[in-house]
């Protein structure tokens, strides 16, 4: 993600913004084995998140003070910048709650299945599978099922779980 927002390979610098820093955090898929290659990285701050993502990589537009397209950027896109930074903040209720014992996201190695939020109660063996979306009825449960059936046969998890599975959408805030 950070290599796509600012547009060139930033390998070197990564440990560093990570360690000494704390910009940025290393991600992988809950479950996954810590040596796995299947990693993301992302910017921790919003405001730097919005910054790289709208900002840094229109800069040129800046410079020739062409502020209407950069506008017309951010209007065009927005709505999928929030989606994420809602994800982020259901997270942050979860771990709020004190309600789990593990919150993460899951994604496959080829990107094509992908869940926001995991959440896992290894106390009381419950698991919960949740899509974040900006409008209630972008839902689609079918589809979560779906991903949450590749979930199960990829790492095996959960199989004596009580396991639900829900949408979260801004009028859950």
């Amino acid at each position: 993600e950070i290599e796509q927002i600012v547009g060139r390979e930033i390998g070197g610098y990564l440990t560093k913004l990570e360690k000494e820093y704390e910009v940025i955090t290393k991600n992988q898929p809950i479950f996954e084995k810590s040596s796995t290659k299947n990693v993301r990285y992302t910017i921790e701050d919003n405001f730097f998140t919005f910054w790289f993502r709208f900002i840094y990589k229109y800069n040129y537009m800046l410079e020739i003070e062409n502020y209407d397209a950069i506008k017309t950027i951010i209007n065009r896109d927005y709505e999928t910048f929030s989606g994420k930074m809602l994800e982020r903040y259901f997270k942050r209720v979860l771990v709020e709650s004190k309600a789990y014992t593990r919150i993460g996201s899951w994604w496959d190695r080829k990107g094509e299945n992908e869940i926001d939020i995991v959440a896992e109660n290894e106390l009381n063996n419950e698991a919960v599978f949740i899509e974040v979306k900006r409008k209630e009825e972008n839902f689609d449960a079918i589809a979560l099922n779906e991903k949450v059936d590749v979930f199960t046969r990829a790492t095996g998890k959960f199989k004596d779980y009580t396991v639900s599975q829900k949408g979260l959408s801004m009028t859950d805030m």
